[in-house]
């Protein structure tokens, strides 16, 4: 049924990765939502007021704050798809992420509100009745729950959106809640124990989890939080596989929301060739980024002498130590500064940010090592980190 309906109102719906089309996703998405929620909220509201239930009246509320959740994603969507201007010179898409944010506040906080509420009618019982009026709203809410979260999950899937995401994880955790006061309802009739406190209790809890967990997850991209892994694996691979790049390091990936990926990374590439060649391999790594993978890319070209026997041999070394220290620890810029009495080694080392020794304390042991190499050398070193250990299939060839 939702492969139909996106056929019926998402044009050119396969195309998800034009913005035009992603933001026809999200308005679709956020209509949708406004429609079912609405009608659950009518339906609810009128069961919790006429048979005074606390716990299904909290369901009907927080069905409401989805609706108004819903409003959100949809002016999300539209503000998101407004394109770069003087002010936002690399476009509004993390409006979108911004939105999912929102989302998430609001289903935190509806969670909060009706704990404070169960409570009260824990402390203060009404008795409820029991109708089958009430059993046959929550089990229709049960069923289109479940399929709202279904028809978000795919969405959010084809689109790669946070805030629909967010979404289909609320809706999940509504068919649970309400689920649970259902059961409830009928265990009270059963046992003539009033259970409608503290299911409208549970409920609130659960509510305030999800909120909690979708807060810290659609936050993280407004932080600036690592690339995938795929898409890090795929830009060193790819730039790899040019002729006369010998070595990629110094990766740094931006995303200013879906469609919007920016990168810089650094390049080594022969001293002793044409600088215009080389200047030539950039730009059509760049060009090639930019119109088959949609990322804008810039690089640094590094200049590296190959030439000199004397300087690869101490690389050669300096590598081997490195490995011998720990095999995820990468190395690049490497120079020697040649004196008459030392040599200087100027150099990068590479590590994750999981890497289990700090900064210094590497510093230190890669120096005690270096020192003891012969030649009177002196190491210069400065540590980087990467977004995924062991780089060192991308340093420098020699």
């Amino acid at each position: 049924m939702t492969r139909l309906l996106i056929r019926l109102f998402v044009r050119d719906y396969q195309n998800t990765e034009n913005t035009k089309v992603r933001e026809s996703y999200g308005k679709f998405s956020g209509i949708v939502g406004i429609v079912t929620n609405l009608l659950l909220f009518s339906g609810k509201i009128t069961a919790g007021v006429l048979f005074h239930s606390i716990s299904v009246t909290a369901d009907a509320v927080n069905n409401l704050s989805d609706s108004a959740s819903s409003i959100v994603t949809l002016v999300g969507f539209k503000m998101a798809a407004k394109p770069a201007d003087s002010g936002h010179p690399y476009g509004h898409a993390r409006i979108e992420y911004i939105s999912g944010l929102m989302v998430s506040l609001v289903v935190f906080v509806t969670g909060f509100q009706f704990a404070q509420t169960s409570f009260q009618k824990i402390l203060h019982p009404e008795q409820t009745k029991f109708s089958l009026f009430v059993i046959a709203v929550l089990v229709v809410s049960v069923l289109l729950k479940a399929w709202q979260g279904a028809f978000y999950r795919q969405i959010g899937k084809a689109i790669s959106s946070a805030t629909v995401s967010a979404a289909a994880a609320d809706s999940m955790n509504d068919v649970l809640s309400t689920s649970a006061v259902l059961a409830g309802t009928v265990i009270t009739k059963l046992t003539g124990f009033n259970l409608d406190g503290y299911v409208g209790l549970a409920v609130a809890v659960m509510i305030m989890f999800t909120g909690f967990q979708l807060v810290r997850e659609t936050s993280n991209p407004l932080l600036g939080e690592a690339p995938d892994r795929k898409l890090v694996d795929d830009i060193y691979h790819t730039i790899d596989s040019y002729d006369g790049i010998l070595g990629i390091h110094d990766l740094n990936v931006h995303s200013y929301g879906p469609g919007r990926c920016f990168a810089t990374v650094h390049c080594e590439v022969p001293a002793e060739r044409d600088v215009l060649l080389s200047h030539d391999i950039i730009d059509n790594i760049e060009r090639d980024f930019m119109e088959k993978k949609g990322i804008h890319l810039v690089i640094h070209m590094d200049p590296v002498a190959m030439d000199d026997p004397r300087t690869n041999e101490l690389k050669g070394q300096v590598r081997q130590l490195l490995e011998e220290l720990s095999p995820e620890i990468g190395m690049h810029d490497f120079r020697v500064v040649w004196g008459p009495t030392h040599a200087n080694l100027v150099f990068d080392v590479c590590v994750s940010f999981e890497f289990p020794m700090k900064d210094e304390e590497l510093v230190e042991a890669i120096s005690q090592k270096v020192r003891d190499l012969p030649g009177n050398c002196y190491p210069v070193i400065t540590v980087d980190h990467d977004y995924v250990p062991a780089r060192q299939n991308f340093d420098t060839k020699i």
